[in-house]
């Protein structure tokens, strides 16, 4: 039997990534607030983002950062079932 990654990260793409944490804060206008780079800030695009996070280690940092407290938040959030 294979051991289950706890790692919420392990076995994530960047641009599913990306699009969750574009979807959650309904666009790169109020992403680009929390994250201030010029990808999300500057005419910005998923595969413009994906070039520039993929080329850019403190970036793509910020960016899995942000979506483990994203998916902190959401845990928080869920309301359990009755």
């Amino acid at each position: 039997m294979e051991e289950k990654s706890k790692d919420p990260l392990h076995g994530k793409r960047l641009d599913a990534i990306l699009e969750e944490l574009v979807d959650y804060y309904d666009g790169f206008e109020k992403l680009g607030e929390q994250i201030n780079i010029k990808c999300f800030t500057d005419n910005p695009s998923i595969n413009s983002s994906l070039k520039f996070l993929r080329k850019t280690d403190w970036a793509r940092t910020k960016v899995e950062s942000l979506y483990l407290y994203v998916l902190r938040q959401k845990k928080k959030n869920e309301k359990p079932e009755i």
